[in-house]
């Protein structure tokens, strides 16, 4: 018997935190380091002394923005873990206030009076269930993963250690500093553009606008360094 039911399939993104971390991590991954091995190529000739600073900054600018995601993780929960406890003193102390405010949610829904008053009392029997709905349709919080934090923190700190190598490689084998400069330029830019492109793309920017500006900014960062630094030097 052929299958009368009627399949709707919706196409979502998904893993949105974990992209954003990416995002997050690279962008500044392949903009930092790059701009800093600039500003070092306009003053040294050595490449060994861009390579140790490249990874020192890889090093502790990986840290410092793996603890800023691991810190927005936790202060995500910890905002949710002070709302949660408000909602169930307020449904324990105030329970007509709380119960007109379920109503009122139900009145932006456009619902009839008669189903909202019924909705309310179905709600209201399990106080769980009545923090939940208050929580999501009045605060508009969902309950953050519990591991959300750690994982931030990894994946933004990974996305910025791959991305600050980018500009790095060359200066492995590359013992001219500008010569050096000039390959790590080409391939950070190209990176750059693909990085905006897809990031654009997923945002629902232009694509070739977006590229296109992400390679820009990461070019006038390390442009802007290099300039400096042939400055002091001179």
């Amino acid at each position: 018997m052929p299958d009368t039911h009627l399949h709707h399939h919706e196409e979502h993104l998904k893993s949105s935190d974990l992209l954003t971390d990416i995002v997050i991590g690279m962008s500044d991954g392949l903009t930092v380091p790059f701009a800093l091995a600039a500003g070092l190529s306009g003053a040294v000739d050595s490449t060994s002394v861009i390579i140790i600073a490249g990874i020192a900054e890889i090093a502790a600018g990986s840290i410092a923005m793996g603890l800023g995601g691991y810190l927005a993780g936790k202060t995500e929960q910890d905002h949710y873990s002070s709302e949660l406890k408000r909602e169930y003193d307020e449904i324990e102390n105030k329970t007509e206030f709380e119960k007109e405010e379920v109503r009122e949610v139900f009145r932006e829904w456009g619902l009839s009076k008669d189903l909202i008053e019924k909705a309310t009392e179905e709600i209201i029997k399990d106080k769980d269930r009545w923090v939940d709905f208050m929580m999501k349709h009045e605060l508009g919080l969902d309950k953050p993963d519990p591991k959300r934090a750690r994982r931030s923190a990894f994946n933004i700190g990974a996305s910025y250690i791959v991305g600050g190598l980018v500009p790095l490689s060359p200066y492995f084998f590359i013992h001219d500093s500008l010569d050096a400069l000039k390959i790590s330029a080409i391939i950070t830019l190209i990176c750059l553009y693909i990085f905006g492109y897809f990031k654009s793309k997923i945002t629902g920017v232009n694509p070739f606008t977006g590229g296109l500006k992400v390679m820009m900014i990461g070019a006038a960062a390390a442009a802007a360094a290099f300039a400096i630094a042939k400055l002091i030097e001179a």
